[in-house]
C-alpha cells in the first residue's frame, strides 16, 4: 500500500470497492470494504489522488478525504463509463478500476467539491421542490375525484382553494365519504402552502444576506430563488473558463452534429443541472414579457436585443438565448465579482 499513487472508490451504502495503482499503473490494490472502515483504510496509504463518481455522499467523502491530506476528485458517471474494461460486465470491482483509470486522464473534467454551506442550502431548494410535486399530485387528485362527481374547478391554485370549501359545503352533490376525504386533503394542500412558505423565507433570507446573490438579483429575471440556488450550485465560477463554458455545462448551447466539414446544430444539449436551467429559463420568460412590454424609448441595450430577437427568431428560441445570455452575465458577475451596468451588457 505504500506505492499507491491514485485511488478509485465505487461508494455505495455499505460495502465500497477499493482499487487501488502505483506510478506505473500496476494493481496494489482490490478491495471491498465497510463503510465505517473506509476513513481508517485510507489513513494508511500515501497521500494520492482519490478518484469518486458525483453521486450522493460523494462531496461528503470528499471533504473526509481533504481533511487525511488526500486529493479527492469527484467526475461524473458519464465521463467514467467508456473506461470500463467490458461494458457488459458492470460489477463493483470493474466500476472501481474504471474511476482509478479515468481520474488520472489529462484531459477529465472534474465537479467542483461542494461546502457543508452549499449542500445545506441546496437541501432547501431540494425539499421545496419535493413540496410543490406534492401539491402538484394533491391538486390532480383533488381534481380527479371531484371530476367523477361532475365537478370541474378551475385550473390555478388560488382559483381552485377559494372554490374547494363551497363544493364541499354543497352535501347534494358529494356523498358524505367523499366529502370528508376532500376536506383532509384541503387541510392537507394548506399544509403544503405553509411549509412552501416556510422555504421561501429561509431561502430569501440567504439570498439577502448573500454578497454573490444580492449581485445576481439585479439582472432582470433573476430573483432570490435563482440567485441563491446558482450560488449553492456553482461555488467557485472560476472553476469555468468562461461564460460560454458556463452556458455550455448548463446545458443551454446548441448539440452539434457535425461530419465532413459540415456543422450541424440541434436543439439544446439539456446536460447538466436541470433545476439551474429550468430557474434560468422560467426567469427568461420574465424578462421576455418584461421587454415585449416595455415602450421601445424606455429600452435598454439588452431589452432591445431581446424584442429584436424575438422578431427575428420566434417566442421559444428566444427564451432559450435569454436563458443563455443570463448564464453568461451571471458568470461574470460571479467570476470576476462585478456588478451589473445593463448600459454597458454586451448584446451579441
Amino acid at each position: 500500500m505504500d506505492k499507491i499513487t491514485a485511488v478509485g472508490l465505487d461508494l455505495a451504502k455499505q460495502i465500497i470497492q477499493v482499487h487501488g495503482i502505483d506510478a506505473a499503473g500496476h494493481v496494489v490494490l482490490r478491495k471491498a470494504v465497510r463503510r465505517e472502515r473506509l476513513l481508517a483504510l485510507l489513513a494508511q496509504f500515501p497521500l494520492c489522488v482519490v478518484g469518486m463518481e458525483a453521486c450522493s455522499g460523494a462531496h461528503h467523502w470528499a471533504r473526509q478525504f481533504k481533511q487525511l491530506g488526500h486529493e479527492p476528485r469527484l467526475m461524473a458517471a458519464e465521463f467514467v463509463r467508456p473506461f470500463r474494461k467490458s461494458l457488459a460486465a458492470k460489477n463493483d470491482a470493474n466500476d472501481a478500476e474504471a474511476i482509478c483509470t479515468a481520474v488520472g486522464q489529462p484531459n477529465m473534467r472534474f465537479v467542483s467539491i461542494k461546502s457543508v454551506e452549499q449542500q445545506a442550502l441546496l437541501s432547501l431548494h431540494r425539499i421545496r421542490q419535493g413540496l410543490i410535486e406534492e401539491r402538484t399530485a394533491t391538486i390532480n387528485r383533488l381534481r380527479g375525484v371531484l371530476a367523477e362527481f361532475g365537478v370541474v374547478l378551475p385550473q390555478s391554485v388560488p382559483a381552485l382553494q377559494r372554490a374547494l370549501p363551497t363544493v364541499l359545503a354543497d352535501a347534494e352533490r358529494l356523498p358524505a365519504v367523499v366529502q370528508r376525504s376532500l376536506q383532509l386533503l384541503l387541510e392537507h394542500l394548506r399544509e403544503l402552502e405553509l411549509r412552501l412558505a416556510e422555504f421561501d423565507r429561509q431561502i430569501a433570507q440567504h439570498a439577502k444576506s448573500s454578497a454573490p446573490a444580492q449581485r445576481l438579483a439585479a439582472l432582470p429575471g433573476i430573483g432570490p430563488l435563482t440567485a441563491s440556488a446558482v450560488v449553492a450550485t456553482v461555488g467557485n465560477a472560476q472553476d469555468y473558463r468562461n461564460g460560454r463554458q458556463f452556458a455550455a455545462w448548463l446545458g443551454l448551447v446548441p448539440r452539434q452534429y457535425s461530419s465532413g466539414g459540415k456543422c450541424k446544430l440541434g436543439p439544446i444539449t439539456r446536460r447538466g443541472d436541470a433545476y439551474l436551467r429550468a430557474l434560468l429559463v422560467q426567469g427568461a420568460r420574465s424578462t421576455l414579457q418584461a421587454a415585449l412590454r416595455r415602450a421601445p424609448a424606455r429600452h435598454d441595450r439588452l431589452s432591445a436585443w431581446i424584442v429584436q430577437l424575438a422578431q427575428r427568431v420566434g417566442y421559444h428560441k428566444t427564451l432559450v438565448a435569454i436563458a443563455n445570455k443570463h448564464a453568461r452575465i451571471i458568470w461574470a458577475l460571479l467570476a470576476r465579482e462585478q456588478t451589473l451596468d445593463l448600459a454597458r451588457t454586451t448584446t451579441h
